[in-house]
C-alpha cells in the first residue's frame, strides 16, 4: 500500500471528540465511502497538511473495521485515534494528555481451574511516530489557543483497551488490570482495534492520543458534571492536530522512501547543479562490506518536461472530478511557481521549487497518482541541492 504523505486520518469514538478535532479544520468537504461511512477531509489551518476525520463509535470492533476502511480509502501517512480515557495513575491529572507508548488488548486469556490467566495482545508505537510525538510534547506550541490556566502535561505510557467502561477502583475488573497490566497509565475502549488494523496494513503508524477526563475509580459522574470531558477532549485534539502536522512535515514520506527491497537509498555520491531546463543525472552508489562500491547512473531527468507532464495529469484529474475547482486552481498556482523556479538560476531556484512542490503535493494529496508523481520530482530536486 503506497502512503499518502500529505494526509493523516484522525478517528474518534464520540461526537464530542469529533467536534473538537473538526474545529481545527478548514476547507472541509465530505467524502463518502461506498458502504456509507462519512468522512470529512480538510486542511489544518493555512497549511498544506490534510486530515480525513471519521467517527467510529464505541468499542474496539467497530474501531477496527472503520480504521481499516479509512486506511484503504485514503492510504494515509498515519492514523491517530483521539478522545478521552480514564487515568490509572495518581500523578496523571484531569485534563492531561496521554500518548500510548504501548496498547494492551486486555480482553484475552484462558480460564483454568485456578483462575483466569492473561493472554494479552500488545502493539508498540512506531519509533518514528514516537520520536515526532516526543518532539511535539517538548514544545509548548501545541497548547496555543488553550486557556492559559489549563497547562496540561503530556505523558507517554501503556494504555489498556477493552470492552467495558471501568468506573471503579476496587472492582474485579480494576484488580485484573492492576495485576496483569500494572504499567498501564490509562484505560479506554478503542485503541486495540485501531492498532490491529494498522498492524495488518503493513504496520501503518497508529498513534493513540487521549485526554484524561476521569480516574476510572467511581468518580466519573462527578468529573463529567464538572465538564472534564470537553476540557480533556479539547486538550487531546490540540495535541493531535499538532502531531498530525508534524507527522506530515517530518514523517518518512517527506524524507523520501525506500528501495523495493526495503533498504533506504544512500546519499548522492555526486551532486549535480543545473540551470534553466538542463537535464539532471541522478547518481547513487551501493556499498558492500567496507570496500566495494558500485555506482549506477540513472537516466537524466528533465525537470521542465516532468512538470509539464504533471500539468497534463493535474488537468485530467480535474476533468475526472477527482479535484474540485478550488483545489485545482490552487494547485495550478503552485505549479506555475514551480515552472518559474525551474526557469530561474540554479543558485536561487531549489528552495522555492521545493516549497512549491511540497505545497502542491499537499493540495492533491487525495489523488495518490498525482502525489506519487510529485514525490518523485521532489526526490530529484532534493538530490540537486
Amino acid at each position: 500500500m503506497s502512503t499518502n504523505g500529505g494526509l493523516v486520518v484522525i478517528l474518534t469514538a464520540l461526537n464530542l471528540e469529533y467536534e473538537a478535532v473538526h474545529e481545527h479544520l478548514i476547507d472541509v468537504r465530505v467524502r463518502r465511502h461506498p458502504a456509507g461511512t462519512r468522512f470529512e477531509v480538510g486542511r489544518l489551518g493555512q497549511s498544506h497538511c490534510r486530515v480525513a476525520l471519521g467517527l467510529v463509535g464505541k468499542g474496539n470492533h467497530p474501531a477496527a473495521v472503520l480504521a481499516e476502511r479509512a486506511m484503504a480509502e485514503f492510504s494515509p501517512a498515519a492514523v491517530l485515534f483521539v478522545g478521552v480515557a480514564g487515568g490509572l495513575w495518581p500523578n496523571i491529572r484531569l485534563g492531561d494528555v496521554v500518548v500510548a507508548s504501548k496498547i494492551y488488548a486486555y480482553h484475552g486469556g484462558t480460564s483454568e481451574d485456578d483462575g483466569l490467566k492473561a493472554r494479552p495482545k500488545a502493539w508498540e508505537i512506531p519509533h518514528d511516530a514516537d520520536q515526532i510525538a516526543q518532539h511535539v510534547a517538548r514544545s509548548t506550541a501545541w497548547r496555543r489557543g488553550l486557556p492559559t490556566d489549563a497547562a496540561p502535561r503530556v505523558h507517554f505510557g501503556p494504555i489498556a483497551a477493552g470492552e467495558v467502561v471501568q468506573d471503579s477502583g476496587i472492582s474485579e475488573q480494576a484488580g485484573w488490570i492492576r495485576q496483569h497490566y500494572n504499567d498501564a497509565v490509562a484505560i479506554e475502549m478503542e485503541a486495540a482495534g485501531v492498532a490491529q488494523a494498522g498492524h495488518l496494513n503493513r504496520a501503518l503508524p497508529v498513534v493513540i492520543v487521549r485526554g484524561i477526563s476521569d480516574h476510572a475509580d467511581g468518580s466519573k459522574a462527578a468529573t463529567d458534571g464538572q465538564n472534564w470531558q470537553p476540557k480533556a477532549v479539547r486538550h487531546a485534539a490540540a495535541f493531535a492536530v499538532a502531531l498530525a502536522r508534524e507527522l506530515i512535515i517530518d514523517g518518512p514520506a517527506s524524507r523520501g522512501g525506500a528501495d523495493r527491497d526495503g533498504s533506504h537509498t544512500m546519499p548522492m555520491t555526486n551532486r549535480n547543479v543545473a540551470s534553466g531546463n538542463a537535464r539532471v543525472g541522478v547518481q547513487a552508489g551501493q556499498i558492500y562490506g567496507n570496500v566495494t562500491v558500485r555506482d549506477d547512473v540513472q537516466q537524466p531527468v528533465d525537470l521542465a518536461a516532468s512538470i509539464a507532464e504533471l500539468r497534463t495529469h493535474l488537468k485530467q484529474a480535474h476533468l475526472d472530478g477527482r479535484l474540485d475547482e478550488e483545489t485545482y486552481a490552487a494547485a495550478e498556482s503552485e505549479l506555475e511557481k514551480a515552472t518559474d523556479c525551474v526557469a530561474a538560476d540554479a543558485s536561487r531556484k531549489n528552495s522555492g521549487l521545493m516549497v512549491a512542490l511540497k505545497r502542491l503535493r499537499g493540495l492533491v494529496a487525495d489523488v495518490s497518482e498525482l502525489a506519487a508523481r510529485i514525490a518523485a520530482i521532489i526526490a530529484v530536486v532534493r538530490g540537486m541541492s
